[in-house]
Order: C-alpha cells, then structure tokens, then sequence
C-alpha cells in the first residue's frame, strides 16, 4: 500500500512535502498489493522476470530525492536511511507481476486475496462477470477534483499485455456512473487512488462507490503527491511515440487524467521492476462522449460477453460474432461490444468493408488465412518496449525470443498487403497504404543483418531452444561461435549416450526434452521385455505413463548442467547483440502500432462478415428511426441453430414510448433483448438479423430486466428496481434506448402502478427511445392520454381439446397492435399447478369482478384522438423530410397516402365527439 500520515497535495503541485517523523512519506507494497496478479496476465516476458527477485528481499529502499527519468536506465542509488522511500516486501506487487507474466524462469501462481463480502449495487462487477479468456491485466488511477473542481474526474489506465496508455477525464452529467461503467469494462486487476480519498472512515463518495462495486478487486492508496499533472505531461512527451503526440494537444489542460498518468506510470515502473523505452509508448486519449455507453446491469441483462446460467459459455452476443483468429481481434470485438460506437461514418466505413468481404470471396478467405498465422502483436510490442533494470539468463532468453516473433511477424506482412491491394472499400485501402511503409522493410532488414535467415518462430520446447541458440548469425560474436560449438558437442554426446545405453541393454531408447527436466530417456513398454523384469539400475528419475516410460541417468543428468552453462553464455552473448538491435527498432516502432491496429481491426471485420455467413443477416441504414423488419434474437438463433420467431420492431419521434403487455411466457422479455442487441449490433459495424434494419444511433442503453432480493445488501425485490430506474432517470438523454421489464411487482399493486405510471410519463417527456414491458393493464390507458405512446402485446391463442371442454393456450411470440386482450393468464398459469380446484375458481370470480370495475373506466378522449392524429402527421412528415431517398411522383404518392390516413382519422375523432354529445 501507498501511504502516508498527513500530507496532502493537489494535483499539479511541484512543491514536495516533507515527510512526516511519525510515518515516513513512502510508496510501500504490502502483501495485499496488486502487481503479484499483474503479471499472470502478461503473457511471456522475461523482462519482467527480475521483479520477483527484486522482492525476495524483505525490504528495498529508494532515496526519495533521487526520481527516476521516464525512460532512464540509470537506478537511484540505495538509500541507507528509510524516510520517503519505495518499498517493496517480500510477498508483494511484483509475486504477481510475474505470475502473471508467463516468464518461464519465474511463474509464481497468483495469490487469492481475501476481499469484503460482495454487495449487489448498480453497475456491480463480479469475478464471474469477466470472460475467462479475459484475465485481468489493467491497472487503473482514478483521481478526483477537489473544491470547484469536484466531480472532476480522470483515469489513466496500462494494460501490461499492451503498451498503450489510455488516459480519460469525465465532467458531465453522470459522472461517476460512467467512470463505473468504464472501470467495469476494463476488468481491472488493480485500483490506484490518492491516500486522502480513503482516510478510514472518511472516504470519499468515489472511492466508496469502486471499492464496494468491485469487491475483488486491489485497491491500493497511492500519495497524494504523486498524482502530478506536470510529471505526467513530462512522462507523456518522454515517453509517447512521436506519431502519437497528438494527443499533447488533447491533454494538456486535462489535469486530473494527466495526474493520474503520473501516478500509474511511476508505481508500474518501480513494481514492474522494468521501464519502457524512450519514444515507445502509444498514448491516447479517449473521452466519454466517443461511444455509448452500457452500464455493467444492462451489459449483464442482456448477455453480451458473460452467460448468466454458465459462465464459460459461447451464448452469449460476443460468442454469436465472435469467429476471431488473433487475441487481437478477441479483445477489439469484445470492447467494441461494451462500448459501441457513436460515430455514423465510421459505422458506416465498417459496414462498407463487411459488404465488401461478403462479396469477393477470394478476399475473405484469402485475409481469414493471412490473418491466422499472425501471433499475439500487442503482447510482443508490450514485452519489446519495456527494458529491464537488471539483465539476466532468463531476460536475455525472453528479448531473444522477442526478436524470432517479430521476425516471423514482418514476414507475414507482404502476403497480407498483396491481399488488401485488390480491395475497393476506403477502410481497407487506408489499411494496404499503411502496410506499404517502408518502415516495415527497414526493421526487416535489421533483423536479418544480425539473425539468420532460417531462424523462424515455431512451437515446440526443443525447437525453440534451437532457434534461439542460432538465431545470432555466425562471425558476428567470435565467443558466441564457441560457446555454440561448445552447445553441440554437448548435444551430440547426448545423443550418443542414449544410442549407447540402447544397445548396452537391447531397448528402443529415444531421447526426448522438455523446459522442466531438459534432456531426459524415454521408452515404449509394449513389446518390450526387460531385463529380469525391470529397468537396469543405472536409470533413476523413472516415471511411467501409460505404455510410456522416461527416466535419466547421472551421466545424462551432468551433460545437461553443461548444456544449461552452455546456453546462459550463448543467452548472455546473442542478448548484447539483441539488446543492440532492439534499440535500432525503438525507432521505428510506430509501424509496428500501426500493424498490430490493422491486424485487429481486420480480424474483427472478418469475424463479423463470418456471422453473417452463418446466418441470414441485412445491412442496417441510420436514420432517425428505429424500424427492424422480421427482426430475430442473435443468442436464441444460435442456441437452437436455425431462425428463431421473428417481430417487426418499430419505434420512432412520433411514437417513441412502447408498452407491451401479454402472458407470462408469450415472448416480451425476448422481444426487449431482442431490440436492445440488435440496437448494439448496428452501432459496431455489424449486418443484423433481420430483412431490414433502420437504426437511430443511442448514446447509452438502459435495462431494467429481473426480480431478484439482494440479501447482501439486505435490498429487497422493490428496492433494486427502484435503484436501477433511479439511475436511468438520472442518466437517460433524448439519444437513449431504454428497456423496462415488469417494474412495480415488488410492492403492493396501488402502489406499483402508481410508481410506474409516474416514472413512465418522466421517460415519455423526455422522448428517449422506451419499450416498457408490464402487466398492469392499467398503464394502457397512457396511450389515450399521450400521442407518443404506443400500445402493442404479444398474441396468444385458444384451442380446445378433443373433448371440447378443456381449452389449451398457445404462445405464437408474435407482436401486434393495441393492448393485450387476455385476462387471468396468471390464474392460467396456477392451473397449471397443483393447487386445488376450489382455490382457483374463486380467484377467477374475484378478478372478473375487479376487471368489469377496471374496463369500465377505459374509454379513449376524442380530443386527444385528434391530436394524436395531428401529431403523428407531423412526426412522419418530419421523417419524409430528412430521410425520403423516393423520387418525386413516389414521394406525391406517399404524401397523398399520408393525408388520407390523417383524414380518416379525424373523421374517427369527430364521429366520436357527435356520438357522446
């Protein structure tokens, strides 16, 4: 943990405090510090390896004087005093660093850490909430305004998988739900805040809502020092790749991201143990009002990348379109799926590109095979640009192994650009041009001045021991050469002692190799008769599997301790050319963004052209209406793998406010999904499930979908509902879809329909998008009362039994106009139960009572007929002036068309008026 006793600075402060003689202002990692699970994300690095044995002392000390330069390699020296320091125990940050990792020399498994009970609350997070094939490997600071400036907030976020700082600040309305919403969507795996913000018992209302919204995860308390502005800019310009300064211009008056960045960027370097390279890192800056935004409730109502009845399951709308071949692709799709996009050209631009690929089928193909053979580039660039502070064997290993990936990389990108260079659509030209720079040929050529030609990446523990060991061309390190001729005698006796020991006692012995017993024997059992029974006594180690034996010998034992010494002088030596060549690659890095961007972004495309293939799938157009002909549900489709029912979806300006009545059972919940993940769809670039697909753009989506008590919070079933609709009023704009699936059943029926009539005609002043599912048939009469109010259900039909007398229900899941007609589905429903006759008689005597009194009531206003019938002309003719494409005689036609449906209407409304007068 970060702390100190009782400085505190603003953000943007030079000045430094003094440090306090009862606690000493330091950076300390206690054994609950996150960067022990940092690591078992990263992947394999073993520039990261150092940063356990960094902490296998208990203690290291920093002078607090002495700061390091982003992308200095000098240390600061030891301080032999203790106050203002860095410290690190034994059991901390970095354990899980590099469990993380995935360094072969060091794999520390992560630490479970215990947490505070879960407790359910608006845009909860859970660990079964995040895909499995999603570790965690974000570390996030989080630093609010203080004074005038609160409710100002910034967030730096690195993912150590990736080298790319993201950096954003939010000052609007609705803050703090969107900062939950993004931290939810990173999946973070620590949380970084200034020590004032979590005083114990004064903390603030942010860092109360993280800490009990994401339960599992690390916070760690940082000084309030250290979130700096003016360090964080000077860490940017240091550190930011030149292509991407940009983003200074974005930044510069953005103090509290910046703060944050300052914060996030010193504690990864002293916990990593590693700092990235000058010029290197890929800075962006990403504000809130770029994409629409999904609460962590709604994303898990509608199941976007978590399955609620299991978890590890594909049903889900990012297992739907998810036929990615890279780890790239995987995370774009998925990030793309949680926060769609807001910008209509770029929509569009994708769009354009998956019509493309569905057409030329030489392009898809031959793009889905290019890009299958491309490993994970945004780990390799993340692994590549950070230099660790101490050079060992197993670093020396990973940075060799660095190069052979990006080698196999570069070689992939000539077949790819010949793919793109017949392309049509302006996205993939822009792809091909960024793929024609030379850059990629410069790094190409320095790769192979230095490493063979033959040296290529492929699986397999021995087979990459060997490339690794010749990667270095010959002649270049005259020691190299002779610690290799030395690494081949060795080989060769070893081969020649199995060959030996075989014919010594007449067994089919082979040698086999793996990273954790080095060169070992191994032998087939069936067929084979041995000696006396048994394996002779020179062979120790013995293990059986199956009809499988492996054992070794000391004679073995010792030759593989002189290939391992063999080895670290042939890792020490081709990593002092390596590390050369590395630093002549820094400076052409930002290709390498660049193809990592094209990889990605392709593979997803490819992915989303795939589902359309699998389906019967239409390209959506963007308007000011939400109109789906024959829409289907994507989920449904795939889990019973043909089409599902579909239902026409249609909601516009002029009757932007649904309610859906029906059974229990007939479809209303599916049919909410059903327009909310066809909405997401279309706004990443998506073709739809459908006929036809015009979709108004919403800035966020809302749900409010189940009946749950939550015990943990000791909220009941009324409570949560209440939660949830205050946080949609809250935050809901005219741009919003809203979904609202049985509100008001938690409480006694008065009190339900009179809460939801409320909140009902609240969201239809504001005019966002709204399908309000509900069986209080009483909120039909809305419609008679508002002409943007639309009554639609969901039908069912009778049928009568071979006897005549029993009649049967069944659902057709299909939509239609007007009101639900069907009374006492829900005594239907206890039909059939075991309850007894008599109970179910009398409750049906009692309810047609009560729904002679309630009908009696429902009558429609002529007056408000007539104006809804003026305001339904109005809105569709505002619709024929923006989006009409007819041509004039069918345009005439049309408007003919609508003034006849308006005079009918009024001629309704005034035989109406006559008949009651």
């Amino acid at each position: 943990m970060f702390f100190s006793s009782t400085e505190e600075m603003t953000p943007g402060s030079s000045s430094e405090p003094r440090p306090s003689s009862s606690t000493p202002a330091q950076w300390q990692l206690n054994m609950r510090g996150g960067a022990d699970r940092i690591s078992s994300s990263v992947g394999s690095s073993g520039g990261y390896s150092n940063s356990r044995a960094a902490c296998e002392s208990s203690q290291m000390f920093f002078s607090s004087t002495e700061e390091m330069t982003p992308g200095s390699r000098s240390e600061p020296r030891p301080s032999s005093s203790t106050p203002a320091q860095w410290q690190l125990k034994s059991s901390g940050i970095a354990d899980r660093i590099n469990s993380s990792v995935g360094s072969s020399a060091h794999s520390t498994p992560a630490l479970s850490h215990p947490g505070r009970t879960p407790q359910r609350d608006l845009n909860k997070t859970t660990s079964s909430s995040a895909s499995t094939s999603h570790a965690s490997s974000v570390i996030v600071a989080v630093v609010e305004g203080r004074g005038l400036a609160r409710g100002e907030i910034g967030m730096a976020s690195i993912n150590v998988k990736y080298p790319e700082l993201v950096l954003s600040q939010f000052a609007d309305t609705g803050t703090y739900a969107k900062v939950i919403t993004k931290l939810h969507n990173l999946m973070p795996l620590e949380i970084l805040m200034p020590d004032t913000a979590s005083v114990k018992g004064q903390g603030t209302k942010l860092y109360s809502l993280i800490t009990d919204t994401f339960p599992s995860v690390t916070f760690t308390p940082v000084l309030r020092k250290y979130f700096n502005e003016k360090k964080g800019l000077e860490y940017i310009q240091q550190l930011c790749v030149p292509e991407f300064n940009t983003v200074l211009m974005e930044v510069q008056t953005k103090y509290y991201c910046l703060a944050s960045a300052s914060a996030l960027l010193k504690y990864f370097e002293f916990v990593q143990n590693s700092i990235y390279a000058p010029k290197s890192l890929k800075v962006v800056f990403t504000g809130s009002e770029q994409t629409a935004m999904i609460d962590a409730i709604s994303a898990s109502n509608l199941e976007l990348v978590v399955n609620h009845r299991h978890h590890r399951s594909e049903h889900t709308l990012f297992g739907v379109l998810n036929y990615t071949k890279t780890p790239g692709g995987e995370r774009r799709l998925r990030s793309n799926i949680l926060e769609p996009l807001l910008d209509e050209v770029t929509i569009n631009s994708r769009l354009d590109t998956i019509e493309e690929l569905l057409r030329n089928e030489e392009l898809f193909f031959g793009l889905k095979n290019a890009i299958a053979q491309f490993l994970d580039i945004d780990e390799l660039l993340s692994a590549l640009v950070l230099v660790p502070k101490q050079e060992t064997v197993p670093v020396a290993e990973a940075k060799i192994t660095q190069i052979i990936k990006l080698k196999h990389i570069l070689e992939l990108v000539p077949s790819l650009k010949a793919m793109l260079q017949h392309s049509r659509t302006p996205l993939l030209e822009a792809y091909c041009s960024s793929l024609e720079d030379s850059r990629f040929n410069s790094i190409l050529d320095l790769i192979k001045s230095l490493i063979n030609d033959d040296t290529s990446y492929m699986k397999g523990s021995l087979t990459m021991r060997t490339q690794k060991c010749y990667a270095v061309r010959p002649n270049i390190s005259e020691f190299l050469d002779i610690a290799r001729r030395a690494y081949t005698e060795v080989i060769d006796d070893i081969a020649e002692l199995v060959a030996q020991l075989g014919e010594k006692y007449s067994l089919p012995l082979r040698t086999s190799f793996s990273n954790t017993r080095g060169f070992f024997i191994q032998m087939r059992l069936e067929g084979v008769a041995l000696p006396a029974g048994k394996l002779p006594e020179e062979f120790i180690k013995v293990t059986r599997q199956k009809s499988n034996c492996s054992f070794s010998t000391v004679d073995l034992m010792k030759m593989n301790d002189h290939c391992e010494e063999a080895l670290k002088d042939i890792f020490h030596m081709s990593y002092v050319v390596v590390s050369k060549l590395l630093n002549e690659v820094y400076e052409h890095i930002h290709c390498l963004y660049k193809l990592s961007d094209a990889v990605s972004m392709l593979d997803m495309l490819l992915s989303l052209a795939h589902a359309c293939t699998v389906s019967d799938y239409v390209r959506p157009e963007f308007t000011d209406t939400l109109a789906i002909k024959q829409a289907r549900h994507p989920i449904l489709e795939r889990i019973s793998g043909q089409q599902s029912i579909s239902n026409n979806i249609y909601i516009s300006e002029g009757s932007n406010f649904v309610i859906l009545t029906g059974p229990n059972m007939s479809g209303k919940s599916t049919y909410l999904k059903q327009a909310a993940l066809c909405q997401i769809m279309a706004q990443i670039g998506s073709f739809l499930p459908a006929e036809y697909a015009s979709v108004r753009i919403a800035d966020q989506i809302f749900t409010r979908i189940g009946v749950d008590d939550d015990f943990e919070t000791n909220s009941s079933t009324f409570m949560v509902e209440m939660k949830e609709v205050s946080y949609i009023i809250h935050n809901a704009s005219n741009k919003s879809l809203i979904i609202i699936d049985e509100l008001g059943r938690g409480t006694s029926p008065e009190e339900g329909i009179g809460i939801c009539h409320s909140i009902c005609e609240f969201l239809i002043n504001i005019k966002a998008f709204t399908l309000f599912a509900t069986h209080f048939l009483e909120l039909c009469q809305l419609e008679t009362l508002y002409p943007n109010v639309e009554n639609q259900h969901m039908q069912v039909q009778h049928v009568r039994a071979g006897d005549g007398r029993a009649e049967k229900v069944v659902y057709t899941y299909q939509l239609s106009r007007g009101h639900s007609e069907e009374r006492n589905y829900g005594i239907r429903a206890a039909e059939m139960t075991n309850l007894p006759p008599e109970v179910i008689e009398e409750a049906k005597t009692i309810a047609a009572t009560i729904s002679q009194k309630l009908w009696a009531k429902h009558y429609s206003d002529p007056a408000t007929r007539k104006q809804r019938a003026d305001h339904r002309l109005a809105t569709r003719l505002l619709q024929a002036a923006r989006n009409s494409r007819l041509d004039p005689e069918s345009l005439r036609q049309y408007l003919k068309g609508l003034k006849r449906q308006y005079e009918a209407e009024i001629q309704n409304a005034t035989e109406s008026i006559e008949m009651e007068e």
